[in-house]
C-alpha cells in the first residue's frame, strides 16, 4: 500500500480509502466486518463513513453504517490503527428524517455527539460537511442557476462551531464534501483568522467526471487541500458490468434503478472508449479507472466501495497498477471526445 499525509498534518492515510455507504442495505454486518478485516490486513488505514449511511438513505436504516464500524472498532480493538472520517448530513428533503436545521443552531454539536456514540470513540480524525447548505449545483446538477433562496452566509459561524469541537478534542481536522470552488475558497478565507482549515474536499472524480480539475484542482495545488475522490468507478459503471445494457441481478442499478447518474448514452459511449484503452493495455476497465484516479497529484486518497470480497480485492490491488504516459495520453484523448458525461 502507498500512503499520503493529510494536507498540513503528519497523519499518513492509505492512498486507497475504504468507503462504507453500502453497509446496512447491500451488505450485512458480517460482510462489513469481513471488508474491514481484509482492508486493514492489506494496508488500508483510512475508513470513510457518514451519519447518513447507508445509501439510499431512509429513517429505517439511518446511521446503521456508523454502528457497524463502532462495533468492529471495539471488537477488534483497532481504533488506534484507523484514521476515521465521517460527515454531518446537509439539509433537504432527502435528509428530513435526520434533521431540518442544516448546520444551524446545535446541529453540528448534536450530530457529532451522536456519531461519536455510534462509532464508540472519543474522537473523529476528519469531520466533513456532507454537502453545502446553500442551493448550488452538486449531486449531478451540471449548470448553476441563480436561485432565489433565503440562505445567508454562515461560513464563519460553522467554523466557530467546528473549532469548539477541535478544541475539545472531539475532532482532529475538518473537511468538505460535494463543494464547489467558491465554497472551498470562502471556508479557506475564514480559516485565516484562526479558525480550522478545511484540509480535504470529498467530491466525485472518475474517468466519467473530471469536473474537479476545473477550478478545484488548482485550489488543491495552491492552498494545500487534498481531494478524497469518491465514485471512482461511477457507481460500478466503470467496472464494465453494465456494458451492452446488462443489469446484473442485485447490482446497484438493479436494486435502485432511479440512480441513473451514470446511465446515459454519453456515459455508455465513453465507457466503450475507456474499455478499448484498457484492453489494449491488458488491463481490466476497473484497473484502468482506479489507476487513473490513483495517479492524480491532487488526490490524497481514492475512496473505493465494494459489495463483494472479489470486488474489494481488485479495488485494493489497483494501487499496484501504474499507467504509462502513453496510456494517460489516450485517456485524455477520450476525455476530449466525450468530456465529463456524468457530472
Amino acid at each position: 500500500m502507498e500512503y499520503n499525509k493529510l494536507p498540513g498534518t503528519n497523519i499518513k492515510v492509505s492512498k486507497i480509502c475504504l468507503g462504507t455507504m453500502t453497509w446496512g442495505v447491500q451488505n450485512s454486518k458480517e460482510e462489513a466486518f469481513d471488508q474491514m478485516d481484509y482492508s486493514l490486513d492489506n494496508g488500508i488505514n483510512f475508513f470513510d463513513t457518514a451519519e447518513l449511511y447507508p445509501v439510499p438513505a431512509s429513517a429505517e436504516t439511518y446511521a446503521t453504517t456508523e454502528k457497524f464500524i463502532g462495533e468492529w472498532l471495539v471488537t477488534r480493538k483497532s481504533r488506534d490503527k484507523i484514521i476515521l472520517a465521517s460527515k454531518i448530513a446537509g439539509p433537504g428533503d432527502y435528509t428530513s428524517h435526520i434533521r431540518k436545521t442544516g448546520f444551524k443552531g446545535n446541529s453540528i454539536d448534536t450530530a457529532l455527539e451522536n456519531s461519536l456514540k455510534r462509532l464508540k470513540t472519543d474522537y473523529i480524525d476528519l469531520y466533513q460537511l456532507h454537502w453545502p447548505e446553500r442551493l448550488t449545483n452538486y449531486f449531478a446538477v451540471r449548470n448553476f442557476k441563480y436561485f432565489n433562496d433565503s440562505w445567508e452566509d454562515n461560513f464563519q459561524e460553522i467554523l466557530y462551531k467546528l473549532k469548539k469541537a477541535v478544541d475539545a478534542g472531539k475532532i482532529r481536522y475538518v473537511g468538505l464534501s460535494n463543494e464547489n470552488p467558491w465554497g472551498i475558497m470562502k471556508f479557506l478565507e475564514y480559516s485565516k483568522i484562526g479558525l480550522p482549515k478545511m484540509i480535504t474536499i470529498q467530491n466525485p472524480y472518475s474517468l466519467l467526471n473530471r469536473l474537479f480539475e476545473i477550478g478545484s484542482g488548482e485550489i488543491c495545488k495552491r492552498e494545500n487541500v487534498g481531494l478524497l475522490a469518491y465514485s471512482p468507478l461511477g457507481f460500478g459503471f466503470l467496472t464494465g458490468k453494465y456494458r451492452n445494457d446488462n443489469i446484473p441481478k442485485n447490482s446497484r442499478l438493479d436494486l435502485f434503478p432511479n440512480m441513473s447518474r451514470y446511465n446515459n448514452e454519453n456515459c455508455k459511449n465513453a465507457i466503450e472508449l475507456y474499455n478499448n484503452i484498457a484492453e489494449e493495455n491488458n488491463l481490466t476497465l476497473t484497473q484502468l479507472a482506479l489507476a487513473f484516479v490513483n495517479d492524480r497529484p491532487f488526490v490524497t486518497s481514492n475512496i473505493i466501495g465494494a459489495t463483494t470480497m472479489e470486488q474489494l480485492k481488485e479495488n485494493i490491488d489497483s494501487i499496484n497498477t501504474k499507467l504509462s504516459r502513453e496510456t494517460l495520453d489516450e485517456i485524455d484523448k477520450a476525455q476530449e471526445k466525450i468530456p465529463n458525461p456524468a457530472p
